[in-house]
């Protein structure tokens, strides 16, 4: 039942990467000015944003697996 409830919002899951992307370049677009600067921070802010959402639904998932 769970792996069903996990396939059926996979879908949903693919606006997440646009989205983090476009947070990612406006936050580094109000802190720099040279775009090598907004394009490094916004890949940093990009990966760090992603493992802390990978992260969460790890924890969640083990969470759910045993209670």
């Amino acid at each position: 039942m769970n792996e069903l409830l996990l396939f059926s919002s996979g879908h949903r899951m693919w606006y997440v990467i646009p989205l983090i992307i476009c947070i990612s370049l406006v936050y580094a677009a109000t802190h720099h000015e040279p775009i090598s600067s907004i394009l490094r921070r916004a890949v940093r802010t990009f990966v760090w944003i992603l493992g802390f959402m990978i992260f969460a639904f790890v924890i969640l998932y083990v969470i759910q697996n045993i209670v």
